[in-house]
């Protein structure tokens, strides 16, 4: 019986620590989509771009602190691919959102800019 309680707590936990990255990839997302577009309003010569968000997720690496490695702290952050699309042309960049940090930075993924002429 302890067993199976112990397995429902567990399973429990992780379910709610799934769900809680979900809401901090969500609660970035509005920041990651207007650095996106901007950079995607500038890259285009567009001041009318729109952005719209392809994929995202949390991602953790592990980080060793201090000299003999203590503390295993992973560092989460939010990773996005999104779309700018106007004046006839389209861009895709990926945005990365540091959890308590203090912006996101966008990035090309492709350097190629789409053009629907």
């Amino acid at each position: 019986m302890r067993r199976r309680t112990f397995g429902l707590l567990v399973t429990a936990a992780v379910l709610a620590a799934c769900q809680s990255q979900q809401q901090q990839v969500s609660s970035m997302q509005p920041q990651a989509i207007e650095v996106a577009q901007k950079r995607g309003a500038f890259d285009l010569n567009c001041p009318a771009a729109t952005a719209q968000v392809l994929s995202n997720e949390m991602v953790q690496t592990n980080q060793t602190v201090g000299p003999m490695g203590w503390g295993n702290f992973p560092p989460q952050r939010a990773e996005y691919t999104i779309g700018v699309e106007g004046c006839g042309k389209r861009a895709t960049y990926y945005v990365i959102c540091a959890e308590g940090g203090t912006g996101c930075v966008a990035a090309g993924t492709q350097n190629t800019i789409q053009s629907n002429n």
